[in-house]
């Protein structure tokens, strides 16, 4: 899809660049989800996946520690590093998180950097489906 709207000339607007949160540290357990939160039934966050998923996370945080940043401000400057062309949408509630987003711009990569991030979190290394089996039509229909 990347390379057809860059064909194209059209920008790429990156959905859920935090991994529904996993990247922000605030979930650590299912429980921590309210119990009208849609990640409950979201399959990233059930069962096995949702322990794969953390593993994940704190090979990430690992890497961000390195930088001195978050998780978050990790993914996001890595997100910015693939192009212009793309634009992030990270959701927030609070303006302290909004502020810690931004601080993204402040982390610098370099092409070891990227090359470390890609080893420890290829893109679509997530586990699990991004939506319920049910609502998949919707995003391949």
């Amino acid at each position: 899809m990347l390379q057809t709207v860059r064909e194209l000339g059209i920008a790429f607007v990156a959905y859920s660049p935090l991994g529904r949160g996993f990247l922000t540290g605030q979930v650590k357990r299912f429980e921590d989800l309210a119990a009208d939160d849609y990640r409950r039934i979201s399959p990233r966050f059930q069962g096995e996946n949702f322990q794969k998923n953390l593993d994940l996370v704190a090979r990430v945080e690992q890497l961000a520690a390195e930088k001195k940043c978050t998780p978050g401000q990790l993914a996001l400057a890595w997100l910015l590093a693939q192009g212009e062309d793309i634009i992030p949408i990270p959701g927030t509630k609070r303006r302290i998180y909004l502020e810690e987003n931004v601080g993204a711009l402040d982390v610098s990569l370099t092409q070891n950097d990227l090359h470390r991030i890609e080893e420890v979190a290829p893109k679509g290394v997530a586990f699990g489906q991004r939506y319920p089996e049910a609502m998949m039509h919707l995003v391949n229909g």
